[in-house]
């Protein structure tokens, strides 16, 4: 089986290791000469995992074309702003029902498109998937157990990623509900830094759970909205990724909302952090449409205050938590009232 990895980031390296670990040829894509030159001449990822020894069977290009060739299956793991570009340089080189899976949490300002949505206009032949869930990616590169979710329509893609990637480390779970998947990938960045900006306050243990149970509905709540099925954040994509990157100190979106508490501007903040914190982005495409839509987030409001708003940050954080009382899970109470 081969397996093409378009992008050298921290997730898409850990999972090339993978795939060749489970005896896929694996050959990745990265635009900078240097990273091909690591990978290729001494089986590390300087940037990303400067430890991890990569499978000595990896090779690296930045020849899209040749990446690309007789694979079965193409991994896109690149930032969410480069997934339009990259899926046009794709389509010309790329055949037909190859499957495409996606890691990339993020969503396109222009229409308001998911990563599937993107790549399922640019490449409307290949079956397309999307991999989400609670995956630290140093924590996988360790060997710790992680657990994700496949999500697709298609049963070649499911069964395409776990011949890949699965191992006894690294389960795979299965869903069709592309939708709240990926939201709940894309959603638990901003509410990660929501989370970092409380913790950095120092807030109690009690108000951190009600910060992280809230942002859930509010997650789901936009899924629904948008024709998903709420209760998929019941499952790993959902309550599994928001709440490992609302208490872990290795999520950049977690650190950059603590960078914002102890005083820090945004431009510092992601300076410092010197990865790309998705989240950020996402707060504002995500704003604007809940706006447009007049769907109810008030977590997500006041954080967007913070940060594009100039708002006062303690002050603005307590009463993104201090919303009028509502019912507990909306969806199990019809006819609800979800404003707050």
């Amino acid at each position: 089986m081969q397996v093409a990895i378009i992008g050298a980031g921290s997730f898409g390296t850990v999972l090339a290791d993978i795939a060749a670990h489970n005896q896929c040829q694996v050959m990745m894509y990265a635009r900078r000469p240097e990273m091909v030159h690591a990978i290729n001449a001494f089986h590390r990822n300087p940037q990303y995992h400067p430890d991890l020894e990569l499978h000595a069977s990896i090779t690296a290009s930045s020849d899209l074309a040749e990446v690309i060739k007789g694979a079965d299956l193409v991994l896109l793991s690149v930032p969410s702003r480069a997934m339009d570009t990259i899926c046009q340089e794709l389509a010309k080189v790329l055949a037909p029902d190859v499957a495409l899976l996606s890691t990339t949490k993020g969503i396109q300002s222009e229409g308001f498109r998911l990563m599937s949505q993107i790549i399922g206009k640019r490449l409307p032949s290949n079956p397309v998937g999307v991999l989400s869930g609670p995956n630290l990616a140093h924590e996988i590169a360790t060997r710790h157990l992680t657990a994700s979710v496949v999500a697709s329509q298609s049963p070649q893609v499911r069964q395409l990623a776990r011949d890949a990637f699965a191992t006894k480390y690294f389960r795979l779970y299965s869903s069709e509900d592309l939708i709240s998947v990926e939201l709940g990938g894309a959603l638990k960045n901003i509410y990660a830094i929501a989370a970092g900006l409380a913790d950095g306050l120092g807030v109690g243990q009690n108000t951190k759970a009600l910060l992280i149970t809230r942002a859930l509905a509010e997650m789901s709540r936009l899924s629904a909205h948008m024709g998903g099925n709420p209760l998929s954040f019941l499952g790993l994509a959902g309550v599994g990724d928001l709440y490992v990157t609302s208490v872990s100190p290795l999520s950049r979106n977690f650190r950059v909302g603590q960078a914002l508490a102890q005083g820090h501007s945004l431009e510092s903040a992601e300076s410092n952090l010197g990865q790309v914190a998705e989240g950020v982005n996402t707060l504002r495409v995500v704003y604007e449409q809940c706006q447009r839509d007049d769907i109810a987030m008030p977590i997500l409001t006041a954080l967007y205050k913070v940060i594009f708003g100039g708002k006062p940050v303690r002050q603005t954080a307590l009463q993104m938590m201090q919303a009028a009382h509502t019912s507990d899970v909306e969806f199990l109470m019809p006819g609800a009232n979800p404003e707050l």
